[in-house]
């Protein structure tokens, strides 16, 4: 019923405003326009444009509750700083958006009547037809009247007409909700698309600038760690290395058995640099998720975890490169974060579709505390996802546990 309500409130306030709104356009812009050699029309037309505005304004703030959606408002360009009065007299004329609210000023006047008009019979119909047997008792007694029942046949008195109107109006009050909703959306998708639709393109484009920005942003960051991480641990193992060798080259003539005990240990180093560059490589996409795809690639990654994993696939399906090495690189980097900072004792990975949506969510029974705030490690995550369009949601109280969801649009 508030549906209904909210929708009748529409169509029924917006008739007058749309009456209003036409009259106000149709005739500032003629104005505007039969003076405009003379320049009186150029005000006129800025200041018709800038009327449309605070129209499509209020339409902008009636469309969030029959749409169900926040208001958009699409950006108004402002005259440059510094700019004369002609100049900031006459941006109203230089944005196209304007141009588009006039415009739906002057088309929204007939689609506003037909909404209205339908509105008001999807009302008046139903309490008509179900109040007859009240006001009928007047009117089947006017000498001369005829009703509906009788024009078409179907007899004559009240009990007749009360009959014949009770069933309209119980009809007519099944259809309503849709009559209404129709004709709400009818004037609606008029303001969605010369009001909103500049709007959502400008949020789209900044969203997607801002996701390739994100994802700049995370590769940098990714290498600049990469490059830290093999600095400060395999290069300088592999420079120890390289100098274990070197003396056990010089002992090899004088003492055979010192320079097999410094073999042995350069061996060991050797060992552990491999270790270590194995486990800077799970960062990387591996050959096992460009080769066989994103669920045998978690499994590989779950057995090598410090923390005992409890991995729940349910999709083995083959998604865009770009989709599979985000979530592989969201699993890898939360996996580390769990065996560092955590101190977990099981954790559980879960991969599964949803619709139009993969999500990955992992959970630890660890202390807690993890969150995107910028300059965590999170952070980075978070940027990597929205590359793909993806959300990372991270749910880790103080004392724990924590469920990390990534989701990322698949369709």
């Amino acid at each position: 019923m508030r549906r209904v309500l909210l929708d009748t409130r529409y169509t029924v306030v917006g008739f007058p405003t749309a009456v209003i709104a036409f009259v106000l356009m149709v005739a500032g812009f003629s104005a505007g326009v039969g003076t405009a050699v003379v320049w009186i029309g150029v005000p006129l037309l800025a200041g018709t444009l800038m009327v449309a505005r605070g129209f499509a304004d209020a339409e902008r703030g009636w469309l969030s509750d029959v749409l169900d959606r926040p208001p958009v408002r699409p950006r108004y360009t402002p005259a440059p700083s510094g700019a004369g009065r002609f100049r900031r007299l006459v941006n109203p004329l230089t944005i196209g958006q304007s141009w588009l609210d006039l415009l739906h000023g002057v088309l929204n006047f007939p689609i506003s009547i037909a909404s209205f008009v339908l509105t008001a019979v999807a009302w008046a119909v139903p309490l008509a037809g179900l109040t007859y047997p009240i006001y009928g008792l007047v009117t089947s007694r006017i000498p001369g009247n005829v009703e509906l029942p009788e024009l078409l046949g179907l007899g004559e008195g009240y009990l007749v007409n009360s009959a014949f109107y009770l069933v309209l109006g119980l009809a007519f009050a099944v259809l309503m909700p849709v009559l209404v909703r129709g004709s709400a959306l009818l004037r609606a998708s008029l303001g969605r698309a010369l009001l909103t639709g500049v709007a959502e393109l400008q949020e789209r484009i900044s969203d997607l600038t801002e996701g390739r920005a994100a994802a700049v942003s995370a590769e940098a960051n990714a290498l600049r760690k990469l490059e830290r991480d093999i600095h400060d641990g395999p290069q300088q193992r592999l420079v120890s290395l390289a100098m274990e060798l070197s003396r056990a080259q010089r002992q090899l003539a004088r003492d055979p058995e010192a320079a097999s005990a410094t073999i042995k240990s350069a061996i060991t180093a050797t060992r552990e640099t491999l270790d270590e560059l194995r486990a800077l490589s799970r960062g990387i996409a591996p050959p096992i998720l460009s080769d066989r795809g994103l669920a045998p690639a978690l499994a590989a990654l779950a057995g090598r975890a410090t923390v005992p994993v409890d991995l729940d696939v349910q999709t083995i399906e083959r998604y865009p490169a770009a989709i599979e090495n985000a979530l592989y690189f969201v699993c890898a980097e939360t996996l580390t974060n769990v065996a560092k900072h955590s101190r977990a004792t099981v954790c559980t990975i879960q991969l599964q579709r949803l619709g139009d949506a993969l999500m990955l969510t992992i959970g630890d029974d660890g202390v807690g505390g993890a969150h995107v705030a910028k300059g965590h490690g999170l952070a980075g995550l978070a940027d990597r996802l929205r590359a793909v369009d993806g959300e990372l949601t991270v749910q880790s109280p103080d004392g724990g546990p924590t469920l990390i969801v990534a989701e990322v649009p698949c369709g």
